[in-house]
């Protein structure tokens, strides 16, 4: 015999914050990111009481200090910079979890050294250029190609990257 669920009650004020409380301490979240979870709740569960409003409550957060959107951008370009994904995918991932441009301003690997690094890191990973097995024709280069690009690298790099046989020709033409 089956059991049916009780459909749960509608949310109010106390419950929000509870709910946003209980998320803030399980995720590392921006404002954004967590309004939208409340807007989201409040459409699932409906809403009973006063007007909510999910932007204020995340604001709210953000000034008692448990959501910081600098922070959450900084880490989380580090993460995506280690796995060698480039600027274009970092401040992707950034705006979309709602990142506004003024804070997400630098930490993407836009240039330089730093973007070759990690356009290594990636090749080197998916085993791509220098770091795997010469490409059999030009359908596999431009797969490798493709894949360097997806990841968020600039056309030049990714060029020089699956253009290169070994590491020391890659450090030669860098």
């Amino acid at each position: 015999m089956r059991h049916e669920r009780r459909p749960l009650p509608p949310l109010d004020t106390a419950a929000l914050e509870r709910m946003a409380l209980r998320y803030v301490e399980r995720f590392a979240t921006t404002r954004g990111r967590l309004a939208d979870y409340l807007q989201r709740k409040i459409r699932e569960r409906g809403w009973q009481g006063e007007a909510a409003d999910p932007a204020a409550l995340a604001q709210r957060m953000a000034d008692l200090g448990y959501v910081n959107d600098h922070l959450y951008a900084e880490s989380k370009a580090a993460a995506l910079t280690r796995r060698g994904l480039g600027a274009r995918r970092v401040t992707m991932a950034l705006r979309q979890a709602g990142i506004g441009e003024a804070e997400s301003a630098g930490l993407a690997p836009a240039d330089g050294e730093a973007a070759m690094a990690t356009a290594l890191a990636f090749a080197r990973r998916k085993r791509i250029g220098p770091f795997g097995p010469p490409p059999a024709d030009r359908g596999a280069r431009d797969k490798q190609l493709a894949a360097l690009l997806r990841a968020g690298h600039a056309m030049e790099i990714a060029r020089k990257i699956v253009a290169c046989r070994d590491e020391a020709e890659l450090r030669e033409s860098g």
